[in-house]
């Protein structure tokens, strides 16, 4: 097998976030920040690393944490691209280019011991009893439930690697994976140059970190390493409100550390005027009904429009990972009307090269459509069954 068809089906994916940090933030006169201020982080330049301006967009193997629709594209797959200026094309996936719009998937605070006991304790109690009690689990098939603390794959920076302080660390230490009350890996694609991130500060200093720099992404990142994924620089401008937390945030759980970020969205982002729009509903690849269920609406709105382009000469898997880096846009357009949660996928028509709107006349046939090459794909060797719609388009 070839190593790069190879990176995604056997990467650690424990071991996918080097960040910046953490960083202590002071005020003008020294003073750290204080459990319980709000640490305001203003994203002022960011950008591909000068001399590397390329990335890749993936998805992992399903026996390897798989993605959103991983029980239908259960292969690793790959897509490189590349930058002109603002645009990314790729030769994977012709036919399609787009602005970017830059920002860091993850940026947050450190945890005190307290929330980070509350983070392990309760991710822990999802892991060992989620399969069982959960019907979502049924439907939605990336796996683990939760990534809990492991010394596989654990990045300490300049921490010596089994020395006792290493591993005790590393048994406590939660993972990035996913976002929390602290920021982290929230993988919001609206935060480039000037947005303004309130974060919650638990510890002194803040023990500010960021990284895991993207060129683009589509909402949801449904690939799981769905992003344009890149080398890249921030430049930051940071600022402290003196107990902000009990201003502005207000805690949704039984203590004053369940609380969560609040994101002012800057004035760059990419104008598209036309959008073709697909929708999703709270029923299942089966067709059983769920009740206001958001995330099966949204798998089932992704699913429509990754069958709709594929009539236009694409691959499955290429659409797949188009959708989780172009700049497209999600919404939970209906949360009320039981028993149907509505998501929407809307995509901008003018990133492609042929119009994909819908005729009068069948879909056009001719030289313009894509049909090779195709994404970097491994083939997958596991047990777990895979799902087919027996109505999709080939």
């Amino acid at each position: 097998m070839n190593k790069t068809y190879a990176l995604k089906r056997n990467l650690l994916t424990l071991e996918v976030h080097y960040l910046s940090g953490p960083i202590r933030v002071v005020d003008e006169d020294g003073k750290p920040a204080k459990p319980g201020d709000l640490l305001v982080v203003e994203i002022l330049n960011l950008g591909p690393l000068p001399g590397d301006e390329w990335g890749y967009t993936a998805t992992f193997d399903r026996e390897n944490g798989g993605g959103f629709l991983t029980d239908h594209f259960p292969c690793a797959t790959k897509a490189i691209w590349y930058f002109e200026g603002i645009y990314a094309y790729s030769p994977h996936i012709p036919g399609v280019r787009f602005p970017g719009l830059t920002h860091p998937g993850i940026i947050g605070t450190a945890p005190s011991l307290e929330l980070l006991n509350i983070w392990n304790e309760r991710e822990r109690e999802l892991e060992e009893t989620g399969l069982q009690n959960l019907k979502l689990c049924e439907v939605l098939h990336s796996r683990p439930l939760a990534n809990l603390p492991t010394t596989s794959g654990c990045v300490l920076g300049k921490i010596e690697k089994g020395t006792p302080e290493w591993e005790k660390i590393a048994r406590e230490a939660a993972r990035t994976i996913p976002g929390r009350e602290n920021g982290g890996n929230c993988d919001i694609k609206n935060l480039s140059r000037g947005s303004k991130i309130y974060l919650p500060v638990f510890v002194d200093g803040a023990n500010f970190s960021t990284g895991d720099m993207h060129f683009s992404q589509g909402d949801g990142e449904v690939s799981f390493c769905g992003a344009i994924e890149m080398s890249g620089f921030l430049e930051l401008k940071c600022d402290i409100i003196t107990v902000g937390m009990k201003e502005y945030l207000t805690p949704m759980d039984p203590t004053p550390l369940h609380v969560n970020p609040i994101f002012e969205i800057g004035p760059v982002e990419p104008r598209f005027s036309e959008w073709l729009v697909f929708e999703g509903i709270s029923v299942d690849d089966s067709g059983r009904q769920h009740y206001l269920d958001a995330s099966v609406a949204y798998k089932r709105a992704v699913l429509n429009a990754i069958d709709y382009l594929s009539k236009f000469g694409y691959s499955k898997e290429q659409v797949y990972l188009l959708l989780s880096c172009c700049p497209c846009e999600g919404r939970i357009s209906g949360i009320v009307d039981a028993p149907n949660a509505c998501a929407t996928l809307a995509i901008p028509t003018a990133i492609f090269d042929q119009d994909i709107r819908l005729k009068n006349n069948k879909v056009p046939v001719g030289p313009r459509l894509v049909r090779k090459p195709d994404v970097l794909k491994c083939t997958y060797d596991g047990n777990l069954p895979i799902t087919k719609n027996p109505s999709t388009s080939t």
